[in-house]
């Protein structure tokens, strides 16, 4: 799950109350049906800074609640606000996320350079996604070789 950290970083989400963490404004579709039908409470999560000087993974999370209604859909102040979304039919969710602990960061030339990660689904050309897919394989060589 993609952050970008001056938005919410792995230290922002470590210091929030009992380090749970709304992942609110998510608004690809794609995406949101990943939270929605994929995810469950106490799946892995590596926490992904983005759009920043050296982006990679700074953390590890985990699920901590199944899918709901993104109430930043109809807050006019949020920049996450979107007109055409009713509230009899929200067209965005989000999921808590439990911040577990920061690691070293492991930047995306390092993660590129790993063979056992040539398939991860977020080093793909063109990859745009703040939310995709690791298979177990991937999470344990990430968690036991690069952690």
């Amino acid at each position: 799950m993609k952050s970008e950290p001056d938005e919410c970083s792995i230290d922002d989400a470590l210091a929030a109350p009992k380090r749970i963490t709304a992942w609110t404004g998510v608004r690809n579709y794609q995406a949101r049906n990943c939270m929605r039908d994929a995810m469950c409470i106490g799946d892995g999560v590596l926490f992904y800074h983005s759009s920043c000087a050296e982006p990679g993974i700074a953390g590890l999370a985990e699920v901590a609640s199944a899918a709901y209604v993104d109430p930043t859909q109809f807050d006019r102040k949020s920049p996450y606000y979107d007109r055409k979304s009713r509230r009899d039919a929200p067209r965005w969710l989000c999921v808590d996320v439990r911040a577990l602990k920061k690691i070293r960061l492991i930047s995306l030339t390092e993660l590129r350079a790993q063979p056992p990660l040539k398939q991860l689904w977020a080093l793909r050309p063109g990859n745009r996604l703040s939310i995709t897919p690791v298979t177990g394989p991937e999470w344990k060589f990430i968690c036991n070789r690069l952690a």
